[in-house]
């Protein structure tokens, strides 16, 4: 006979190990009691699991996992608690849904047996926060959910759920799981995986469409490539900035948020800036490359001649209800890949053509000199200027970055004027827009490179989103210190920007201050953080920042969470 002695939870946690999750970001409940049970008598008999850090809030604990992805190309585990937590995460996970990245969100459920069970309903909120269907609130947001049925194997759900989380096109998955369940034991010891990556092989994109596409922007006059995170690979930037120099390309990367990546280096000479509208207008062939929304059609569209490529892994992005860009050629598969490709085939048919080359390379140089001579006559012209320009603080981070800082931007500054060229040293928010992204992000990124120096800059109220006090409580327990600039302009200005992009000469334009634009007498942000036991620190003096800057890096070098509150204008 069998004689079980070991939990289903034990089993969850070998099963973790096993499909390389290190880390997961941990906020509990009364459904996580076997989980704990776990991870004590594993403890106890020198068995390893992964790292279980406590984390203070589910906004907080979702952004890190996306941060550390983002960071380190590795998913990373949740665990919330049962409906509540699960709400809680929601507007972290719509970032991660449409940023594609891999996170394996789990969540406990409230018993549902009320005797009978060492998991049965023992506290009032057991009843409360039963529900008819808990991942029916996440599931338009995950590729796959599921819940962990009595007698399943939970490293089989669990190798399921990374697996499909890790195919292209990469998001978060959702596990529920009762304590009943995890409670439950049993005498079967977890299978090992079979030794191979995460996840489907990428799809190799048709070499036929490639070429296709090569003669095509071989033969405009202005061909122009727009990518938001093809840089993700981190490669690919080397592939990218080839391609430009060597073929005469025009990159560009899309409107705010902009690249959620670094795909190009910002002082590459064929790097037109960020959603160019000139060059989109003038463009007669355009590469959409891992680009959801390439232009806005109601501000700027390419020429009604013009070719049009998107390439992505699924190009369609067939999760965006609406998305009626026009495409010549629609090409699937791995942006790596293609890239590949399309340099073999643009060597091919561009050497018969080398004066066309030539022009393109006079061409791009020229308007990317431009735009830098405008860019640094800005910067000149905002170097006393107080409020603090957002400009301004671009050229002092850019005093004082390296290649070895990550640059987190959410609301922040424009992107174009930090001095960025090394893979994945800038991380910016996704299309959800779900604010709060950042300061979850800047800690998780530190977890996943610790020997490098993480800045985040993020609007003030973005700030507030984040949920500071718990995000800067977990960076000090953890020992991940990052520095975070707050732009403090006491108001929503994309609200402001918004309503004045839709109404230019409107009634509200007129306005001292819009409704529900202000955000009234800011508090004190430097002392939030100096109250989570990090070095605060008011800036107002724009002869004064690159020194504040400094001091925030060699608090973080002695261990220590930095911020400055930057007084801002637009």
């Amino acid at each position: 006979m069998s004689n079980p002695s070991r939990s289903v939870a034990a089993n969850y946690l070998q099963a973790l190990l096993d499909r390389g999750i290190d880390y997961v970001f941990a906020n509990a409940g009364t459904d996580t009691a076997p989980i704990i049970e776990a991870l004590v008598a594993a403890k106890n008999a020198g068995i390893k699991t992964p790292e279980f850090l406590t984390i203070p809030h589910e906004n907080v604990a979702i952004s890190m996992a996306h941060g550390y992805f983002l960071a380190t190309g590795k998913p990373a585990a949740v665990m919330v608690h049962v409906t509540v937590g699960t709400a809680n995460a929601l507007c972290g996970l719509m970032n991660a849904a449409r940023d594609q990245a891999p996170i394996l969100l789990t969540a406990g459920r409230t018993p549902s047996t009320e005797t009978g069970h060492i998991g049965s309903r023992n506290a009032s909120i057991h009843w409360g926060q039963d529900s008819f269907d808990q991942g029916g609130s996440v599931r338009e947001w995950v590729k796959w959910d599921y819940e962990l049925r009595p007698g399943q194997a939970p490293e089989e759900i669990v190798g399921r759920a990374l697996d499909i989380a890790m195919s292209e096109p990469k998001g978060p998955v959702y596990l529920c799981m009762p304590r009943e369940v995890l409670g439950d034991l049993t005498d079967k010891q977890a299978p090992k995986p079979r030794a191979r990556e995460l996840g489907s092989l990428p799809a190799t994109p048709s070499a036929a469409g490639i070429r296709q596409a090569a003669q095509w922007l071989s033969e405009a006059k202005f061909p122009l490539i727009i990518t938001s995170s093809s840089g993700r690979d981190a490669a690919n930037v080397a592939r990218l900035s080839r391609i430009a120099a060597t073929y005469g390309i025009g990159v560009a990367m899309p409107g705010e948020p902009g690249a959620r990546e670094l795909n190009i280096p910002t002082n590459h000479p064929m790097f037109l800036g960020i959603h160019p509208a000139d060059a989109i207008a003038q463009a007669d062939a355009v590469l959409a490359l891992d680009c959801e929304v390439p232009w806005w059609p109601s501000k700027v569209s390419p020429q009604a001649h013009a070719k049009l490529i998107h390439i992505a892994p699924d190009p369609m992005f067939a999760r965006y209800p609406v998305r009626g860009f026009q495409m010549d050629l629609a090409i699937a598969g791995s942006s790596s890949q293609a890239l590949e490709i399309l340099e073999q085939a643009l060597q091919l048919v561009c050497a018969a053509n080398p004066a066309a080359v030539a022009a393109r390379q006079s061409q791009f140089t020229a308007i990317s000199a431009e735009r830098n001579r405008k860019q640094q006559a800005l910067v000149q012209a905002m170097q006393d200027r107080r409020p603090l320009h957002p400009a301004w603080i671009a050229h002092c981070l850019n005093q004082v970055i390296n290649e070895d800082t990550i640059i987190v931007n959410e609301m922040g500054v424009p992107m174009e004027f930090l001095e960025l060229q090394t893979p994945r040293s800038y991380l910016s928010s996704s299309l959800a827009g779900g604010l709060g992204f950042g300061l979850g992000a800047a800690v998780g990124a530190k977890l996943g490179a610790p020997h490098k120096q993480v800045i985040l800059i993020v609007g003030d109220g973005s700030y507030m989103f984040g949920c500071p006090t718990a995000a800067h409580h977990a960076a000090r327990m953890h020992g991940l210190p990052t520095t975070t600039l707050v732009m403090n302009n006491a108001r929503w200005n994309a609200v402001h920007r918004s309503t004045l992009g839709m109404y230019p000469d409107g009634v509200a334009s007129k306005e001292a201050m819009m409704p529900l634009v202000s955000l009234g007498d800011s508090p004190a942000y430097d002392g939030i953080m100096q109250a989570c036991g990090g070095y605060g620190e008011k800036v107002d003096d724009p002869g004064q920042l690159t020194a504040a800057l400094k001091r925030c890096l060699a608090a973080n070098a002695q261990g220590q969470s930095a911020l400055l509150n930057l007084l801002t204008g637009d």
